[in-house]
């Protein structure tokens, strides 16, 4: 496992907290550039904690999720 960037940590507490996220929420909760959140979340994916989904209310979106929490598909619905 590679050492995880600030930005990562941040990006990865924020989606520990909140729950499902995407990049759109991710950036405007972490005040981050969306390049930043951008390269925060490959990092994640990289190290394998965190899951990407499709939005299924607009498939063009991708959920991001932490890896330790488990998925709700109502939840997911929703969003």
């Amino acid at each position: 496992m590679k050492p995880l960037p600030p930005s990562s940590k941040i990006v990865l507490k924020i989606l520990g907290k909140e729950g499902a996220l995407t990049h759109k929420d991710i950036v405007k909760k972490s005040h981050c550039s969306p390049r930043t959140v951008r390269f925060a979340l490959r990092r994640l994916k990289e190290n394998e904690l965190i899951i990407e989904k499709l939005n299924m209310r607009d498939m063009r979106q991708i959920i991001y999720q932490d890896r330790s929490i488990p998925v709700r598909q109502d939840i997911l619905a929703e969003i």
